[in-house]
C-alpha cells in the first residue's frame, strides 16, 4: 500500500532524475498538504522531492540538501511570502522554510531554518 494523503502521492517525490529514488514520509506530505490550503486548496505539483546526490548536484542544490534526505519539498504557489509568513507562525522552532519568487521550499528538519 503506498503512503498518500488527500491530495498527494508518496510517487510524486520520486527523484525527477528517474532512478526511482524516494525517501518521502507521511510527515512531509502533510505538511505539503498545509501548504495547498494556505494556497487556497488548489493543485501543487510537486516541483522537487527526493533528490539523488547526482541530480542534487546537477540542479545546483546544498551537498547536505534536505531534498538529498526526502525530507524537503518545493512547491509552485502564488504569493511565496503570504505562505512563508503563515509556515514561519505556525512552526516556531522547527522546519526549514524558504522563499523563493515562484515557489516555497519546505522541509520537516527538527530545528528551525529560515531563508
Amino acid at each position: 500500500m503506498s503512503i498518500k494523503t488527500k491530495n498527494y502521492r508518496f510517487e510524486e517525490f520520486e527523484c525527477k532524475c528517474g532512478c526511482g529514488l524516494n525517501l518521502a514520509t507521511i510527515e512531509l506530505l502533510h505538511v505539503c498538504e498545509l501548504v495547498r490550503a494556505l494556497n487556497g486548496g488548489v493543485s501543487l505539483p510537486v516541483s522537487s522531492g527526493t533528490r539523488c546526490a547526482t541530480y542534487n548536484a546537477k540542479v545546483g542544490g546544498a551537498p547536505y540538501s534536505q531534498h538529498v534526505k526526502g525530507t524537503a519539498a518545493d512547491l509552485p504557489v502564488k504569493n511565496p511570502q503570504y505562505i512563508y509568513d503563515r509556515l514561519d507562525k505556525l512552526f516556531l522552532y522547527s522546519h526549514g522554510i524558504g522563499d523563493y519568487s515562484n515557489f516555497i521550499h519546505v522541509d520537516i528538519r527538527q530545528k528551525k531554518a529560515r531563508w
